[in-house]
């Protein structure tokens, strides 16, 4: 699955689970937008994927870790423990 399907996937779950439609998006964005990125024939910039993601009331970092997660052989818990050991690798804390 290239990322773009594993983002367009992701999308299309979360806004599903929210109860949303495409229409829903409306403030942010078109519902042919959203429809071509759920194809996975447009890639978000990392603007329109915080915008999305604060419509559907969940952290940006949810849907693209769910994205990663799609897109790999990866599960969400293997995707937070390899980015925690990075960060504390990087010294990174904040």
């Amino acid at each position: 699955m290239t990322i773009n399907d594993a983002f367009g996937a992701s999308l299309k779950r979360i806004r599903q689970l929210r109860n949303m439609s495409q229409e829903d998006f409306s403030d942010v964005s078109s519902r042919t937008y959203i429809s071509t990125l759920e194809r996975g024939l447009k890639s978000p910039t990392i603007e329109k994927v915080t915008v999305i993601a604060k419509a559907m009331d969940v952290d940006p970092l949810t849907l693209l870790m769910l994205t990663y997660a799609q897109s790999g052989d990866e599960t969400i818990g293997s995707l937070l423990k390899r980015l925690t050991l990075e960060f504390e690798a990087l010294g990174i804390d904040r």
